[in-house]
């Protein structure tokens, strides 16, 4: 065999690599041992293989041989052949190995694959039929939510086991009801009144009882009607509940609309609402005062504002007010013409120090101030006389032109001769008194001998207001000035749209989610709400409207247990309900759905609740959590977020979206600008403009508001193009703020002024719910009042900075962002350092004695900002402070500053009560003791509050012991004392202690106030709550009553301080403007003025003024006119009040006829007509008279709101029970049973209403002759009675109070809501 060397190269010692034919992808490379052997070594062993294999062969022939040689080539080519063919055999078998082993290695894997696709097409099954459950079980929860209200009251009843009625027990009741209303028929036949709203003792205070058994009217009467164009009012329609429910009313004319006289809140609401002539100066938290002297009477204006000044501003710190003195040098007298006039428009009072001369510069400041007054704000003038000296033509004309106007008595004189110092302080003292009696609305009785330096008397007004509710009346006027703030805009800015979006979310079926109204920051989100509310006042007046509007980051308007509890206390406002209130933040938060849902049960329309800028409250998510819950079935809930800031949860909601301005509304707003300034921009500026304004942050509401401000400023200084280039260089709200900020600082006159305009603004920054004008005027004795005035009128018309609650803050979040870019950049150290400012200041005050609830407010929060635990434990320990932030209901702020100090509630209570024992070692005489037992009940209080219970009886029982002793043992004082023990023992489970404290609270109140004082109906609901508790449930119910007769009694004599106030001072400011010609506008203000006297109970002053309404009205307008048939309409529920019902049934029946003639058939001005002339019809007996008008009544209702709304229901009751009167039993049938499934299909099945109409529906099937059908409609009408008893009672909600028991808001002002005038 050949060994194949020529084959293997030289080189190739080690073997050789056969690679695979198909690059080495298709098998694995083999390496193949060759044995390499020399060439004539090779040739030597092939010759003698072949010389042995011939015998006999000569082997040196072979050599000679030829052919031998080429034998020996060819068995060498075949040796080599056959090598290469088995190095080639093997190496294929060696690639079909390896591609042998890489099939089964393809097909492992494929084999996984397949396994995962399977697996995965199953996970996707899987989902697929998890995704399809959950649409099915998300439509099945809708369904069960939709059915929750009706079944909620059905799961109540399985807590408690009702007696079942026998059927003759039934019929024996029916029968003996029967009779009753048989002699009480008899007895009004005779004229004989028998029905006393007042002085019933019945279950239905609001239901006469007819001869067949059916209910009354429904309707209340003697309301009156006022003028709608006064603006868009706020109708806070009272709800009616448990059986005074069955009420239904649809007037909405005017602000005071429905609203009773005893409804002082609706009253009022309805009053702020008034826009265009009720000012923010009549209602603001700063009494400012304006100061114009001439250099005569410089000596005087000096020492007013040196010496009394400060004594005014503690008048006004103790009545929780702000006092400012505005005053312009009489130098300046030809400047600051437009910030005068501001001030004057703004101020509460204007003092004229006049003495001989009055310069031209100061006539037309005058002339403003004292001539113009349109609201009818108080204004002084005090001028100096002297013996032979004779004023000049000027002051004498001004005088007489303003003893010509002085017939409302606004205007006082004080005429002085004498020393400037005696006219100073005559000055003083008519400025007290005019501050007291007509700016705070006291009267002088009540302010006289009232001690002004005792810190406890701070919240006395609201104590006496709210009784024992922890109320802060600061943060209700900073959302009604929020409110007022954001619907200022005169602009619509393309809005329907969305106002047909929010309308769709009202009338939408329940449940629904909250809708999100998102937008960009200045997008207009607040604007759009507020003038949404407005509209839905003024179209839906029995809808309720609960609104909120957070204000910047940190501040207390973005605190959510202060929104929690306002929210709260506002239902409680419009409920009849009393109840415990917690003040624990975790425990209100559980408790204000089930507020919610007792309000919503009762109330007649929708309720809505709108948070705006919800994002910016602290844990939003984590404190709103009853967001995501079910809502009940009338309730709607409306929240405006920022996109950026929108927590992911709540992208799923629906969602309205405010959209970039177009080109239309940017030009719109551009122009409102330019024309309140006269300046007029030209075709090619008003193209740039359109040019600029296409991106998103450049076409925002607020953007395009603070472009067209900027314009409007450049073009009354004439350099338009030069500000517009750069505005154009701004493409954010931010940049175009700090280019405001840039143009006011330039307009200063001096640098000084300008690093004042940066403290200023600096200082607002970081405080926490900003900083008022008499504050920053002590800050800095430097900054002059013209100064300050100028640049807060410049800042305030750049939309940089307003008022709130007295206070200066920034209009926008992006002004704040603005001023920290431009001034802090720094970071945090030039923020603690500005500070440190606030917190010496506030420190200096308390080491004064003066503890305002400013320094309250501000000086905990600064510490805690800070992070100086140290001195804020410290300034936690300061009485005065816990007290004023715990009076105000500030209980969640205090608990978050002892935990920031690190106290557990045992350490907090302990360390309270060693510094009251240390304060009480320093206590000396009778008013420091007082104070001391205030302090003491106040510490009690916050421990019950805690659940201490323990804790807190020993401050309690100290407070009595020093009452007991500093005072009398029969001092109201004491009985307040016993009071609160005695809900300290009501939580404790303590009945018998706490009945015998409150019998004795009772007792002392009694003979303090007298039998019918708020205090003893508080005492009289504190027991009712005590027996409810105890199961004794008759017993609560006659307290209850009793309690609730006093309330309205002591509401007709005197309403709510406030409101008491502010009614007279808006009849004042009406009566001035009726001075002139007879005018529809004169008329109008008549009208209201009328209805305005007749909230004040002065029912014969009223009449004259609605009299000389309709006289002016009948000359100016004609007797035909729509606007007569409301004085008439007005009149005649006067009379009706006076219980004159001949006269009322005549102006009745000409309102009506004219209202017929003028008005569509639906119009609700004669609906409100048909009603009251068909109850007084009724009253006087005319049935026949009244069937036409309750049936007209009925048709406009379903004309109005469809013929399934409730209120067609009540008028098909209504209608009902007039046939039954009639003796149409088959008639009245047919209407009861289509009322009953209205109101079953609107409310429920367990509805009050639907108790009301079964028992109506029971009496008229018994009449039948249907006795079984007749029980078992009575026995589901006392199964919703006895469930509506339960509800109301509050027996579930027995949750820690701050009064420890019970609480009506409304204790001193809760309106006869269901007073039948025409029957008292």
């Amino acid at each position: 065999m050949g060994t194949a060397s020529s084959l293997v190269s030289p080189a190739g010692t080690g073997g050789e690599v056969i690679e695979d034919a198909y690059g080495g992808g298709g098998g694995e490379a083999c390496e193949i041992p060759v044995e390499v052997k020399p060439k004539a070594r090779l040739l030597r062993s092939s010759f003698r293989r072949v010389g042995a294999s011939r015998p006999g062969g000569l082997i040196g022939a072979s050599f000679k041989s030829t052919a031998s040689v080429q034998e020996l080539e060819c068995m060498a080519e075949y040796e080599r052949l056959k090598k290469e063919y088995e190095i080639f055999r093997v190496s294929k078998n060696n690639e079909v190995a390896s591609m042998v082993k890489k099939e089964a290695k393809l097909d492992l894997e494929n084999k996984r694959l397949r396994a995962e696709l399977q697996a995965l097409q199953k996970t996707y099954q899987k989902i697929l039929r998890e995704k399809e459950s959950a649409l099915e079980a998300k439509y099945q929860a809708m369904e069960r939510a939709a059915t929750f209200e009706h079944d909620r009251d059905k799961v109540k009843r399985q807590f408690k086991i009702f007696r079942e009625t026998k059927e003759n027990e039934i019929q024996d009741l029916l029968r003996a009801k029967r009779e009753l209303e048989t002699k009480l028929q008899r007895l009004q036949a005779q004229g004989i009144q028998v029905f006393d709203p007042e002085e019933s003792d019945s279950d239905d205070n609001c239901t006469e009882v007819t001869a067949t058994g059916a209910q009354s009217e429904y309707w209340t009467g003697g309301v009156l009607g006022s003028e709608p164009s006064m603006g868009s009012m706020m109708q806070l329609q009272q709800s009616f509940r448990g059986p005074e429910f069955a009420h239904s009313s649809i007037d909405v004319e005017g602000p005071f609309a429905n609203i009773n006289r005893d409804d002082w809140d609706a009253a009022i609401a309805s009053l702020l609402q008034v826009t265009p002539l009720f000012s923010h100066s009549l209602w603001s938290n700063t009494v400012r005062c304006y100061l114009i002297n001439t250099d005569e009477t410089q000596p005087e204006v000096d020492i007013f504002i040196r010496n009394y000044s400060p004594k005014l501003q503690r008048i006004c710190e103790t009545m929780g007010y702000f006092f400012q003195v505005v005053h312009f040098p009489v130098e300046n007298g030809n400047h600051f013409q437009a910030v005068r006039k501001w001030e004057i428009e703004k101020s509460s009072l204007v003092i004229l120090f006049i003495h001989l001369t009055l310069p031209s510069c100061l006539l037309e400041d005058c002339e403003e101030a004292l001539l113009k007054n349109p609201e009818g704000k108080p204004r002084l003038i005090y001028r100096r006389i002297e013996d032979g000296k004779v004023s000049s033509d000027p002051v004498q004309q001004l005088t007489e032109q303003v003893c010509y106007v002085n017939k409302a008595k606004v205007q006082h004189l004080i005429d002085h001769m004498g020393g400037v110092e005696e006219g100073a302080y005559e000055t003083y003292n008519c400025v007290e008194k005019i501050i007291k009696q007509d700016i705070f609305g006291c009267e002088s009785t009540e302010v006289e001998g009232k001690d002004l330096g005792n810190k406890e008397e701070s919240t006395a007004p609201e104590e006496e207001v709210f009784g024992d509710v922890l109320w802060d009346a600061h943060d209700e006027q900073e959302q009604m000035e929020a409110f007022q703030q954001a619907s200022n805009s005169t602009c619509e800015l393309g809005f329907e749209k969305y106002y047909e979006r929010l309308n769709d979310l009202v009338a939408a079926p329940a449940p629904i989610p909250p809708l999100l109204v998102s937008g960009g920051p200045g997008s207009g989100k607040s604007l759009l709400l507020s003038k949404w509310i407005q509209l839905q006042q003024k179209h839906s007046p029995n809808t309720l409207i609960l609104y909120h509007f957070v204000g910047r980051p940190m501040s207390a308007s973005s605190e959510s247990a202060l929104i929690i509890k306002r929210l709260t206390l506002k239902l409680m406002q419009h409920s009849w309900l009393v109840s415990p209130l917690t003040l624990d933040p975790a425990k209100l938060l559980e408790e204000f759905p089930r507020w919610l849902e007792k309000l919503s049960a009762r109330h007649q329309g929708s309720i809505i609740i709108i948070i705006d800028s919800i994002d910016q409250i602290q844990q939003a998510e984590k404190h709103m959590k009853w967001l995501i819950d079910p809502l009940p079935v009338n309730v709607r809930v409306i929240v405006s977020v920022n996109v950026e800031t929108c927590p992911q949860a709540w992208r799923l909601w629906p969602t309205l979206h405010l959209e970039p301005l177009n080109s239309k509304d940017v030009k719109c707003l551009i122009s409102a600008e330019c024309s309140c300034a006269d300046v007029k921009l030209t075709k090619e500026q008003e193209k740039k403009l359109e040019k600029h304004c296409r991106s998103a942050t450049t076409c925002n509401a607020l953007y395009v508001t603070l472009l067209g401000k900027m314009i409007a400023c450049a073009g009354s200084a004439g350099n338009i193009d030069e500000i517009l280039q750069q505005c154009f260089q701004c493409q954010d709200t931010v940049s175009l703020y700090r280019l405001v900020l840039r143009s006011v600082q330039e307009s200063m006159l001096n640098d000084k002024d300008k690093h004042l305009m940066r403290e200023v603004l600096c200082l607002i920054s970081v405080s926490h719910n900003g900083v008022s004008e008499s504050e920053l005027m002590e800050l800095y004795p430097e900054l002059s009042c013209a100064m300050l005035a100028s640049l807060v009128h410049s800042l305030h018309k750049m939309c940089m900075l307003t008022y709130g609650c007295g206070l200066l803050k920034f209009q926008h979040l992006q002004a704040w962002e603005t001023v920290r870019l431009e001034y802090m950049e720094e970071g945090q150290n030039i923020i603690s350092t500005y500070r440190e400012k606030l917190i010496d200041y506030f420190t200096m005050q308390l080491s004064q004695g003066r503890v305002t609830w400013r320094s309250a407010d501000e000086l905990p929060w600064l510490f805690q900002q800070q992070g100086n635990k140290q001195k804020l434990h410290k300034c936690l320990l300061n009485l005065f402070v816990s007290q004023n932030l715990y009076k105000r209901g500030h209980f969640a702020e205090l608990l978050s500053y002892w935990q920031l100090v690190g106290k557990d509630k045992c350490s907090m209570a302990s360390e309270y009560f060693d510094s009251l024992k240390q304060y009480e070692k320093s206590c000396e005489g009778e008013e420091s003791m007082i104070c001391l037992a205030d302090l003491y009940e106040t510490l009690g209080r916050f421990l019950k509050d805690l659940g201490l219970l323990s804790q807190a009886v020993a401050p309690l029982q100290r407070s009595l012991e020093i009452r007991e002793t500093a005072l009398d043992p029969d001092h109201p004082r004491v009985a307040q004392s016993l009071h609160q023990l005695a809900g300290v023992y009501v939580q404790w489970k303590k009945f018998g202690n706490a009945e015998q404290l409150y019998k004795q609270a009772l007792e002392i109140s009694e003979n303090a106030y007298g039998a019918e004082h708020p205090r003893v109906a508080r005492e009289l609901d504190a027991l009712a709550t005590l027996y409810q508790k105890q199961n004794k449930y008759e017993q609560a119910e006659q307290l209850r009553k009793k309690s609730f007769k006093m309330r309205q009694k002591a509401a007709r004599r005197k309403g709510n301080l406030f409101g008491f106030a502010l009614l007279r001072q808006r009849a004042l400011q009406l009566e001035e403007l009726t001075l002139g010609k007879d005018t529809p506008d004169n008329a109008r203000t008549l009208n209201e003025l009328g209805v305005l006297y007749y909230l004040q109970n002065n029912i014969e002053t009223a009449e004259l003024f609605l009299k000389r309404s309709l006289e002016m009205r009948e000359r100016v307008l004609g007797p035909d006119h729509s606007d007569c048939a409301q004085s008439l309409n007005n009149l005649a529920a006067l009379y009706n009040e006076k219980k004159h019902y001949d006269k009322a049934e005549e102006l009745y029946e000409r309102a009506l006829e004219i209202r017929r003639r003028a008005l569509a058939p639906d119009h609700p001005s004669l609906a409100y007509t048909v009603k009251h002339l068909a109850v007084l019809y009724k009253k006087l007996g005319k049935l026949d008279k009244a069937v036409p008008l309750y049936e007209l009544a009925v048709e406009i209702r379903q004309k109005s709101f469809g013929p399934k709304h409730p209120s067609v229901a009540t008028a098909l009751v209504n209608l009902a029970v007039l046939y039954c009167q009639m003796k149409k039993h088959i008639e009245a049938l047919p209407l009861y049973e289509c009322a009953l499934k209205i109101y079953e299909d609107s409310f429920g099945h367990m509805h009050p209403r639907v108790g009301e109409t079964l028992k109506n529906l029971a009496v008229l099937s018994y009449e039948g002759g249907d006795f079984e059908k007749a029980a078992e409609l009575y026995k589901r009408a006392m199964e919703i009675k006895e469930a509506e008893t339960l509800l109301i009672g509050g027996k579930a909600a027995s949750r820690p109070s701050s009064s420890g028991d019970t609480f009506s808001l409304r204790s001193t002002l809760s309106p006869n809501v269901f007073l039948d005038h025409g029957q008292r």
